[in-house]
């Protein structure tokens, strides 16, 4: 029984969507999860997938992209994403009984891996791309889902955590962050994350050991779409 993680699927399997612009690597690149995936995890492994799962924007354009990921072997455990706009938070609830056993999706709660509780939320870091006030208010939100899936942990009397995240855990140039801070403060012992994209992003945030935590990245141009063992 082994932890695996993989982020930025990008399944498109239902939308007008070609991947391959963005370089060779995603050239059929859900091929190249399924070959990886089937090689790697088996019935009694558990893959945390960190989000941006399909380029669907609706229901019904993302249910191929589900089911696809629902078919491989493991119990998956599903992050939000910045492009999952199919996923609010409000809904988590429906969609964890609409795929009950099959996929189990990660937001304002946790789920149990051995002795670790698997806590986790979207994140955010600043890119530039809306105003910094608004940044904040998003990442204080954030960092609110944040605790609470740590402090249901805790309730649930757990001591050790592998913390997700979907945006890494500084901003480019940050030496640390809210969510750095969040991670001192329980005493995490890994921050796995994803989101960077392309050679020029792999090294927007921290990789490897930062006070006492080990940070990986894995998202799935990064790891050429092969799931990264965590634990």
């Amino acid at each position: 029984m082994s932890l695996y993680a993989i982020g930025d699927l990008h399944l498109n399997f239902m939308v007008e969507r070609n991947m391959d612009q963005y370089g060779d690597v995603w050239k059929h690149h859900e091929k190249k999860v399924k070959k990886h995936w089937e090689k790697l995890i088996t019935e009694e492994d558990t893959v945390v997938v960190t989000g941006d799962h399909t380029m669907g924007r609706k229901m019904v354009e993302c249910r191929d992209d589900l089911e696809f990921i629902a078919s491989l072997p493991g119990r998956k455990i599903l992050l939000r994403g910045n492009h999952d706009m199919f996923w609010k938070s409000k809904k988590t609830p429906a969609l964890n009984q609409e795929y009950k056993d099959r996929l189990y999706f990660l937001q304002n709660n946790f789920y149990s891996y051995g002795e670790y509780a698997l806590v986790g939320t979207k994140g955010y870091c600043y890119e530039g791309k809306d105003s910094y006030e608004h940044f904040l208010t998003i990442r204080k939100r954030e960092m609110e889902r944040l605790k609470l899936s740590f402090d249901l942990a805790k309730e649930a009397g757990y001591e050790k955590f592998i913390m997700f995240l979907h945006f890494p855990p500084t901003s480019v140039g940050e030496m640390e962050s809210p969510f750095t801070e969040i991670a001192k403060e329980y005493g995490v012992e890994k921050v796995v994350y994803s989101h960077c994209h392309g050679k020029l992003h792999f090294e927007d945030s921290f990789l490897g050991e930062v006070d006492g935590i080990q940070y990986e990245l894995v998202s799935g141009d990064y790891l050429r779409f092969k799931p990264q063992k965590i634990l």
